[in-house]
C-alpha cells in the first residue's frame, strides 16, 4: 500500500516538474519500486526485530525509528544528490529521470515512516515466532574474520581485472539495435538499410561553391570507407557527345517502328480469335522442335492462347486491356529516350537542383558509406575518415555518434559530481573519510564489476541500459551505508543480524522489480533489465561480503541498542 500510494503521488509530482514522461524517465518505476521497499523492508524488519525482542507495538516501532531513522534519512538524502547529480549534465531523459526519481524518494521517505507505522498500528501484527536474524551465518562471520584478507585481495583483483578491460566495453550508438530485430518492419527496415541508394547512413558536406564541391567529392571519392561522392554534377551523364550520337542512330533506325507512319485498322473479335489460333499452332511446332524447358513453355502458352481464344469476348477484352496499355506506355518512353538532348546544370529539374545547390551558390556532397552500413564498425571508421578531411561533414551516423559521446560525458560527469556530493553528505555526517571511504568503495567496486561482466558476456551499453548505473549507485549507497551504522554503533557479525535479512530480501525485491524487465520483448528494455540484475547482483555480493570483510571487527560497541 505505501509503495502504491507513493508511486501515484511521484508520478503526479514528476509530471509537474517535468512537465511530461519520456522513454528515460519513465524508469522512475522501477526505481521508485526498489528503493521504496528498501526503506520499507527496513523499517518492518527492524520493527519485527524489536518485536522479537518483547518490545510492545509502539515501542518497536519507537525502537525501530531510533536505529533506523538516521540511516533510512541519510541514505534517501545520498539518493537525491545522486540523481540530482544528473541535472546540470546534456542528457535531458537522464536529467528528467533525476528530478522525478529524486522527488521520488522524498515521498519514499516520508511515506515509510507515516504510512507505513500507520498501517502497522492499525493492522496490529502479531510478533513473529521465528529469530529476524541470520544466527545460521555465524560461520559465514567467521571466515570472513579468518581470511579477511584473502577476501580483500581477491576482490582487489577483481577490480583491476574489470579495470583493465574497460576499454573493451562497447556502446551501441544505433538506436535501431534497441528494437525488435525480427519485427517484420525492422526486417525491412534493415534490407533498405543496406542498399546503397536508400540507406539514410550518409553524411554531407557543405561547400562554398560547385566547384570547392567538384573537388571535394574527388577526395572523398578515394577514401577506401567511401561507396560514392554525389555532387550535382552526378546527375550530368559523362561522354554526351558520343551518346547522344548513339542515341541519334537508335532514333533513325527505330523510328519507323516506334513512329509508323500507316498503322493497321484495329482487328474486330473474330481477327483476334484467328490469331490466337494462328499463333498456337506456330508455338505448337516451334515447341515439337525443341524437346527442353523452352519447348515445354512454347507448349504451355500455346494452350494458354488455345483457352483465351475459346472464351467470351469480355474475357479477350480484358486480357487485351492487360496487355496492349502497359506496351503503349512502353512505346512512349521508348519515343521519349529517343528524343533525348544535351543534360546541363541549367536544364536540370528544379527539385534536382535545388536540393544541391542554394540560392546562394552554396554546394552539397553526400557521401555513403562502403559496406554494410547497418554495421557499427563500418559507420565509426566511414565517419572518422570523412570527418578527418571534412570536419563539418553532417549527418545521421554523426548525430549518433555525438549522441553517444554526449550521454557517455554525461555519466562520467555525473558519476564524478553524484560521488562528491554523497561524499560530502556522508563525510558531514560520519566525520570520518575513512568510514566514508567504507561505504563508497563497494559502490565503486560494484559498478566495475558489472562492466567487466557486460565485457565478458558481450553485452554493450545502449542508450536505454545506461540508466542501470545511477539505479545501481542509489541501491548501492543505501545497503554500504546501513552497514556502515551498524558498524559504527558497535555491531559486530552483521550477517548474522536482522539488517542482513533486510539488506538480502531488499535486493530480492528490488531484482523483482528490475528483474521483470529483463523478460520484456522490447530489446533495449530487457537489456537494461539484464543489466540491472548484473549490477544488482554485485552490489549484493559487495555488501555481504566484501563490506563486512572490509569494515572488521567494530571498534566499539555500544549497549544502548543492541542488535537481535
Amino acid at each position: 500500500l505505501t509503495i502504491v500510494a507513493g508511486l501515484a503521488i511521484t508520478l503526479a509530482l514528476g509530471l509537474l516538474a517535468a512537465g511530461r514522461l519520456n522513454l528515460i524517465s519513465v524508469a522512475f518505476i522501477p526505481l521508485f519500486v526498489g528503493l521504496g521497499v528498501d526503506f520499507g523492508i527496513q523499517v518492518s524488519v527492524r520493527f519485527n526485530a524489536e518485536r522479537r525482542a518483547g518490545a510492545g507495538l509502539l515501542e518497536a516501532l519507537e525502537r525501530a525509528a531510533e536505529a533506523m531513522g538516521a540511516p533510512i534519512l541519510l541514505a534517501a538524502g545520498a539518493i537525491c544528490l545522486a540523481l540530482g547529480a544528473f541535472l546540470p549534465t546534456d542528457y535531458i531523459g537522464i536529467a528528467e529521470l533525476g528530478i522525478i526519481s529524486a522527488l521520488g524518494m522524498v515521498v519514499a521517505l516520508a511515506l515509510n515512516v507515516t504510512l507505513l507505522p500507520a498501517l502497522i498500528v492499525m493492522l496490529k501484527p502479531k510478533p513473529p515466532e521465528a529469530e529476524v536474524g541470520y544466527k545460521g551465518a555465524a560461520p559465514i562471520d567467521r571466515w570472513l574474520e579468518r581470511n579477511r584478507k584473502a577476501v580483500l585481495i581477491a576482490f582487489v583483483v577483481a577490480m583491476v581485472a574489470s579495470i583493465a578491460a574497460l576499454p573493451l566495453v562497447r556502446f551501441d550508438f544505433n538506436p535501431l539495435n534497441l528494437r525488435d530485430p525480427d519485427a517484420p518492419a525492422m526486417q525491412m527496415l534493415g534490407k533498405l538499410m543496406r542498399d546503397p541508394q536508400r540507406t539514410p547512413n550518409t553524411l554531407s558536406v557543405l561547400t562554398p561553391d560547385i566547384e570547392a564541391a567538384r573537388q571535394m567529392a574527388v577526395r572523398l571519392g578515394k577514401l577506401p570507407e567511401v561507396r560514392d561522392a554525389i555532387t550535382l554534377d552526378t546527375f550530368i551523364p559523362a561522354d554526351q557527345p558520343a551518346k547522344l550520337a548513339l542515341i541519334e542512330d537508335a532514333s533513325l533506325l527505330l523510328d519507323a517502328t516506334v513512329n509508323p507512319f500507316d498503322l493497321p485498322p484495329e482487328p474486330n473479335d473474330t481477327e483476334a480469335m484467328a490469331a490466337l489460333g494462328k499463333a498456337a499452332g506456330e508455338l505448337r511446332r516451334l515447341g515439337a522442335v525443341r524437346n527442353d524447358a523452352l519447348g515445354n513453355a512454347w507448349g504451355a502458352l500455346a494452350a494458354s492462347f488455345d483457352r483465351l481464344a475459346a472464351a467470351s469476348p469480355q474475357q479477350r477484352q480484358k486480357v487485351e486491356t492487360a496487355l496492349v496499355e502497359p506496351l503503349g506506355v512502353t512505346l512512349d518512353k521508348i519515343r521519349f529516350m529517343l528524343q533525348a538532348s544535351e543534360v546541363t546544370r541549367a536544364n536540370l529539374p528544379a527539385d534536382i537542383s535545388g536540393s544541391w545547390l542554394s540560392k546562394d551558390g552554396r554546394a552539397l556532397v553526400s557521401l555513403v558509406p562502403r559496406g554494410d552500413s547497418t554495421d557499427n564498425e563500418v559507420l565509426t571508421r566511414f565517419t572518422a575518415a570523412v570527418r578527418e578531411v571534412a570536419p563539418n561533414a553532417t549527418g545521421m551516423p554523426v548525430a549518433t555518434q555525438e549522441a553517444a559521446g554526449t550521454v557517455s560525458r554525461a555519466f562520467i560527469v555525473a558519476g564524478g559530481l553524484a560521488l562528491g556530493l554523497v561524499g560530502g553528505l556522508l563525510l558531514a555526517v560520519l566525520r570520518s573519510v575513512r568510514e566514508v571511504a567504507f561505504t563508497l568503495a563497494p559502490v565503486v567496486l560494484s559498478g566495475f564489476l558489472t562492466l567487466g561482466s557486460c565485457v565478458i558476456i558481450g553485452q554493450p551499453l545502449n542508450f536505454a541500459n545506461i540508466i542501470a548505473f545511477p539505479l545501481l549507485f542509489g541501491v548501492g549507497v543505501a545497503f554500504h551505508f546501513y552497514f556502515v551504522m551498524a558498524w559504527r554503533g558497535g555491531t559486530g557479525d552483521l550477517l548474522q543480524t536482522s539488517l542482513a535479512r533486510a539488506v538480502l530480501f531488499s535486493a530480492l525485491a528490488t531484482g523483482s522489480a528490475f528483474g521483470a524487465l529483463w523478460f520484456s520483448a522490447h530489446p533495449g528494455t530487457a537489456s537494461m533489465g539484464l543489466i540491472l540484475m548484473i549490477s544488482l547482483i554485485w552490489t549484493l555480493v559487495c555488501a555481504l561480503i566484501f563490506e563486512p570483510a572490509l569494515l572488521g571487527p567494530p571498534e566499539r560497541k555500544t549497549a544502548e541498542t543492541p542488535t537481535p
